[in-house]
Order: C-alpha cells, then structure tokens, then sequence
C-alpha cells in the first residue's frame, strides 16, 4: 500500500505545527519513517507474490507448453489443456453474453432501488429544490461520512485524521498509541447514522457454484463496472487448479476481485447463507440438486441466475424422471421449450416457498440446446401465499392442437381482506369439444410472466449501447429483441405449421393469419423459442373458426371420418375470419426487417463431452470429424507409461 500524496502532505502540516507549539518533532519523524518503512515492505511482498504466480506458471506450464491454447472471450483469457481435463464449450458464449448484460442491468437497478428507499425515507425532511435527483438529495440532508474504498484495503487505517495542536507528542509509543486509536475512532464513524436507515450501498457478491476453468467469473470481474468479489467454487480439484492458474493469467484485476475454492457447491452455499447478492448455477445437466442450498444463498432482493441443459428430460422424452428431479410431468408439444423453462421456474419457486420466500423472474431464455432464466428471490411470507396462483396444470389434446390451463388456486377479495382457495375445475371435459379426443395432463408449470419486459427493454438497450463488448453480440440481440415483442401473460404458444397439419390442408402465411386473430379481436405475437410459434389470447375455438374460414377459401381432399381434421371441419365456424391485412400484423423488428433467428455460426456447434471423458469416433456428432481425429493422432503419439520400450533382448526372449 503506497503512501499517497495527500498523506504526505497532512504529516507536512502536522511537523510543522508540531513545531510551533514546541512539540518534539522527532517523534512524527519516527513515526513517519516507521509507516514508511512498513509500505515499503508491503510493495516488496505484493512484487515477490506476483514472481511467484510467475513461477507457479512457468513449473506449472514448462513441460507441456505445447498442450495449453490461449482462449480470448470477451476482456478475459483462459489457458485450457487439449486433453478435456476441464470443460469449456464454446457454444456458452451466448450464455455467458446474455449474463454479463443481465447483471450489468441488475446493478443498475440495484442502485436505482436503492436510491429510491433513501429518498423514501428522507421525504419528511426539510424541502430541497424540485429538480434534484434522489441521489443529490441523500448527500444533501446526510452527508457521506464512508470513507474511500481502499480505506480499510486489508484491513489497515491510513493516517487521515488531523492531530490536534495542544496533544503533545513525545515518544513513538504514544504517538503509534494514538495513531491507533484514531485509526478505530475512524472505523467507528464510517456510518455513524446505520441505526437510522443511511446504510452505503456495497457492492455485489458474485458466486459461480460450478466454475470449472473460471470464465465466466474472469469475464464478471473484467467487465461489469461496480461489481464486488467475485467467489468461484468447484468440487474438482483440477478444475479449481485450473482457475487459479487463470486467475493469475489474467493479471492484477482477476486476483483482486476473483477466488477460486475447492468445495461441495451445495455446502458452500448452504453454509453461506443470504451473504451473495448474485449466485450463478452452470451445472453439466440439471441444477435441481442444486435449487434447495442456492435460494438460501441469495440476499434479499438478489437474483439467481441458473442454466439447465438436461432438455431431453424437460421437453417430455422421460417425463417420469422430468417429475422426480422438478416435480413436474412434461408434455410432448410443440411449446415443450417453453414448457421447460416454467417447470424450472416452477421448481425454483417450490425450493423459494419452503424458506418463506418467492421469485420473480426478469428473463427466460431458451436457445441451442439448454434454457437458461433470471430470477430476483424475495422473503415475504404474505407474498408466498400467491405462488397457487402462478402455477396451472396443462390439458393437451392427443389428436389436434387444442390444450388448456387449469389454475391451482384462486382468490376471493372481501373488503381488505383477500381469501386463498383451491382453483375451480376441472376446465376441460373428458374429450376435447373440437375432435373428440382424450387429454393428457401435465404440469404444474409457472403459468405467470417469464420476463419483466422493463427489465429486457433495458438488457437490450445496454447490449446495442456495447456491441462491441459482446462477442456474441448479433445472436443475443436477436433473442432479446424477440423476447421484447413476446406477450407477457400468454402461457405457452400454437404451431401454425401443426394446425394445418391437423387439417390437411395448405398453410396461410403468419401475416394472414396473425391479421386473422388480430381483426378477430385478440392479440398475437411470436415467441423466442420457435419461429413458427404464435402466442395469442384467443380462445381455441376462435383459433379453429379462423382455420375453417380459411379451409373454405382452400379447400382440401376428403378424408376419413373418424380423423381430428375432419371431426374440426365439419363443425360451421361461429366466428367469421376477415383475412384482410391488419397494420399490427408485423412486429416492429419484422417491419425494420431485424433479423431474430439466426443459424449456428458454426458446424457441431452444441453440447460437448464432460469434462475427463475420452473422446472416441462416437463423438463425432458432438465434435465433428476434425476433432476426433486430432484427439485420437495426439493418443497415437503418446507412449503409454506403463509399458516399457521394446528391446533386443526382450525380442530374443
């Protein structure tokens, strides 16, 4: 810790009115070259600490140089080994994009919270002119007494406090003794007014539960302004290794705000519990036994961001495990994207309840082959009481595209008070009133809001504000321009593709159809999942009216009685469809011709193996051709260690 200009200076002035009173100034000398002589000795050891992350490097590397590549993402660089010791995909960067914005944009709001509860709490105070920002306000009716960060940087005082003309100073002992004690009358008026609610804001706590080789904590610490420490935790003891060695590659920033630990993920949190305001679930595969220890780790108002790649299980192919890991039974439509992400929600919320606490999510995102949502966690166990209202159980036809949600609970408001009850039910008969067939039920799934549509207005506006920050720049503001034109409270979503392929017949184009449903009445929009996908508010008998209308305009071959189709189209529609263009039929980034789906960037580009596990001709699906054949010359290369070379001798023998 250097002394800084101001520090000289202040012992300056301190000498010379210790000599004007008469004060022995050899002791402020002694004084001074004692404080002195420590700051150099910390300078020394920061120096010798850095030539030993060096040296760790270089003993660590000097063998197989050759094995380690440099992999830039973002401001952050990693050393990764070609033997899959710890994993990385690349195709995360969407991932890891998506998530830098979104807690850039939690930051912000998080100040802007806070900010907002000061000048709450300051209204009864004396009048300031109208024009001044919550925060002028604060700094004017209590000042800020917190000194600067670096204030208590490892835990030392610096000498900032004035000494008074009439306290002499005689020897070192008592001036060191008073050094001391200025130094704790300090730290005991950093915020001498916390019992009255004036509390600085800190800076977030981060925590990577499954950090693996460190990204995406590198990427955090980097570059999102404001953040705190930065706490990566891996049960893998090359994996922790790995993202220490990163840490120190990435220079001084990383090693001030980034740690790695090796620790049980789930025990760390659990034995941590409310201390991040942010805690970030990457797992390979699903997070669910991970969910119980992560709410319990999130502050008040933090956020819980949380990835499940498991999509196999969520989208219906093993609906029975889909049930034992989230308590929930996927059904096998075409929004089963969508109907991942709410049992994840759903999920997320169940652990919450259990702890008298409740989430609200901000941002749900299903793209390449996992889905990943943002969730801010709240303690209120008033609130908590709402979560039947948020949950429904699904009926889907078995032979057309109908399906319905039935609420698990509702309410019945008396004056102030508010009752809580079962829901009403069941919504559908035995066979479905538009073919006559039987339904499947599934569920229950979070049937409330999966984005805060303010909270992506201003994701968005952050990642076309620093394109140039984002590597994947063109792929997530595609997803979250989408997002921002899907309607909120619309669970789930049709295939127009589906409906004609129920009835038979040619498909109109989406800007027909959608000028249908909207000079109907309804709304309607795309979804981020499927670019065939329509959510609309329009009941199923008016989606099918307007399919009818349609069929009589084009009609189609007969069919056999006894299909769906033909049960659908030989009732006459009630409502009758006016096809003609409506002006709200395009989205504004359909209109502005934004492009919002876009194709891999790359060959294979998708899930990887886990790290540690051979790569064999197998994986080629996975890796692609050229992968699996360096992966298998560079074990052609390597003698194996436990064999021994052969000799003449043991040839003749």
């Amino acid at each position: 810790m250097l002394v800084t200009q101001s520090h000289v200076l202040k012992l300056q002035l301190k000498l010379v009115t210790a000599t004007r009173i008469g004060t022995n100034p050899l002791s402020l000398f002694k004084v001074w070259s004692f404080f002195c002589s420590k700051t150099v000795e910390r300078a020394e050891e920061k120096e010798h600490t850095l030539n030993l992350f060096l040296h760790d490097i270089g003993t660590t590397m000097s063998s197989d140089l050759n094995d380690y590549k440099i992999i830039k993402e973002g401001e952050a660089e990693i050393l990764m080994h070609a033997k899959n010791e710890v994993f990385y995909n690349k195709t995360q960067v969407n991932n890891r994009d998506i998530s830098v914005a979104v807690l850039r944009t939690f930051i912000s709001k998080r100040k802007q919270e806070h900010e907002a509860h000061l000048y709450k709490k300051t209204k009864g105070a004396p009048k300031v002119p109208e024009n001044s920002e919550p925060s002028e306000l604060v700094k004017e009716e209590e000042p800020d007494t917190t000194p600067p960060e670096d204030h208590k940087s490892n835990g030392e005082c610096k000498i900032e406090e004035e000494i008074s003309p009439e306290e002499p100073c005689s020897t070192m002992e008592e001036d060191s003794v008073k050094v001391t004690e200025e130094c704790s009358t300090t730290e005991g008026q950093i915020n001498p007014s916390e019992g009255k609610g004036r509390r600085e804001l800190k800076p977030p706590r981060v925590l990577e539960a499954l950090s693996a080789s460190g990204l995406r904590s590198l990427r955090y610490a980097r570059e999102v302004d404001g953040i705190g420490q930065v706490v990566a935790v891996d049960n893998d003891q090359a994996s922790v290794d790995a993202c220490r060695r990163n840490i120190k590659f990435n220079g001084s920033v990383a090693v001030s705000k980034v740690e790695s630990h090796l620790a049980d993920a789930r025990v760390y949190m659990l034995t941590h519990p409310k201390e991040f305001d942010v805690v970030d679930l990457d797992p390979y595969g699903s997070p669910s036994v991970f969910l119980d220890s992560a709410v319990q780790s999130v502050v008040d108002g933090g956020m819980l961001m949380c990835t499940a790649t498991d999509m196999a299980v969520l989208c219906g192919g093993n609906g029975e495990v889909c049930y034992s890991k989230y308590g929930s039974y996927p059904l096998r439509g075409k929004y089963c994207h969508e109907m991942a992400l709410r049992i994840v929600l759903a999920c997320i919320e169940s652990h919450a309840n259990r702890y008298k606490r409740y989430i609200v999510p901000v941002l749900s995102v299903q793209m390449d082959f996992y889905l990943r949502v943002f969730v801010r966690i709240y303690t209120s166990a008033s609130a908590m009481k709402n979560t039947p209202l948020k949950l429904s159980y699904v009926y889907q036809c078995t032979g057309c595209d109908s399906f319905h949600l039935q609420p698990i609970g509702r309410t019945i408001s008396k004056n102030t008070s508010v009752r809580y009850l079962p829901g009403f039910g069941p919504v559908v008969p035995q066979e479905c009133t538009d073919c006559g067939k039987k339904f499947n039920m599934g569920g229950p799934i979070w049937s409330a809001p999966i984005h805060d549509q303010e909270w992506v207005a201003a994701i968005l506006a952050d990642v076309k504000s620093m394109k140039d920050r984002y590597p994947a720049y063109d792929r997530i503001s595609a997803v979250l321009t989408t997002i921002s034109e899907e309607l909120p409270d619309v669970p789930l979503f049709l295939s127009l593709h589906n409906l004609c392929a129920t009835l038979k017949c040619t498909s109109p184009s989406a800007i027909i159809f959608r000028s249908a449903v909207i000079n109907a009445g309804y709304r309607i929009s795309g979804t981020h999942v499927n670019p065939l996908g329509l959510k609309s508010d329009a009941p199923m008998d008016v989606i099918w009216d307007i399919m009818r209308c349609w069929v009589k305009n084009h009609p189609v071959k007969p069919q056999p009685a006894d299909q769906p189709g033909s049960i659908i189209l030989a009732k006459e529609p009630v409502l009758q469809a006016n096809f003609s263009r409506a002006v709200s039929s395009l989205s504004k980034a359909q209109a502005k011709k934004v492009a919002r789906f876009l194709p891999n960037p790359e060959r294979h580009w998708g899930p990887k193996l886990r790290a540690g596990r051979q790569i064999t001709s197998k994986h080629v699906s996975l890796l692609g051709p050229e992968a699996i054949n360096g992966a298998l010359n560079q074990e052609d290369n390597e003698e194996p260690k436990s064999k021994k070379p052969r000799t003449e001798d043991t040839v003749t023998s």
